[in-house]
């Protein structure tokens, strides 16, 4: 009998946009070939969920999503902190790998980076915690914003299998690229990214060209099934 490895949790975010065609497309990245945990495929941006996720001064950077309701959505086996702890890992780890930050000011209204001054700042904070020398919350207090839990709607829940060394407990989240943003085309986890309609990049992935595990193919096949993000949406949202 194979030894069992306990697996951590985890939250992975899917990354949408619009066409102008009506149809819409989704984020992906390649991890280096030398890191550890699928180097070499395409994922989308995630990572593990840190204690500093979900600590009582972060659940009060939350923007109209509380730690019950956030539980009610992933299940009572989590704790309501440890569940809202999810949110903040998919949207520090979209900000970390991509450059792309999901939150909204104290005030309420979105982050707006078309103002140059505030996106080069948030570049360098990006960097410095990469870097480890400041924290997410710490850059969210000196920003004076708020990780918008609502801009995320669950959409799955997968586990890696118990025979892997390395073993994630993964939710998956929807989230539509915020006005005036764009994703890093490469970063310290990333080789490059591309954006794909669903479609094609289960054609892809059937040809070879696009190499993924089981989570991210299934995925990328159960967006194909929606024309538009208005119906993908009208299915997932919560909260």
């Amino acid at each position: 009998m194979s030894e069992r490895f306990k697996p951590r949790n985890a939250a992975t975010v899917i990354l949408l946009r619009p066409r102008a065609d009506g149809e819409f497309e989704v984020f992906m990245t390649r991890r280096p070939w030398g890191m550890n945990f699928l180097g070499g495929m395409y994922v989308f941006p995630g990572g593990s969920v840190r204690k500093e996720d979900y600590c009582e001064a972060m659940r009060g950077r939350c923007y109209d999503l509380s730690p019950k309701e956030a539980q009610k959505i992933l299940g009572s086996h989590l704790s309501p902190e440890l569940s809202l702890g999810h949110w903040v890992a998919g949207i520090r780890e979209l900000f970390e790998e991509a450059g792309v930050l999901l939150c909204v000011t104290e005030e309420g209204t979105l982050v707006d980076l078309g103002q140059v001054e505030l996106r080069e700042r948030l570049a360098g904070k990006r960097r410095s915690l990469i870097e480890k020398s400041i924290d997410f919350l710490a850059i969210l207090k000196s920003e004076r914003l708020l990780f918008n839990a609502v801009g995320l709607a669950y959409f799955s829940h997968w586990q890696t299998p118990e025979e892997s060394a390395i073993r994630f407990d993964t939710r998956f989240y929807l989230a539509l690229l915020p006005a005036n943003q764009c994703p890093l085309s490469t970063s310290e986890e990333v080789t490059h990214s591309l954006w794909l309609t669903p479609d094609r990049a289960v054609k892809l992935c059937e040809e070879g060209a696009l190499p993924v595990i089981m989570p991210t193919f299934s995925s990328l096949r159960t967006l194909a099934d929606f024309d538009s993000l208005e119906s993908l949406f009208a299915e997932y949202r919560s909260g």
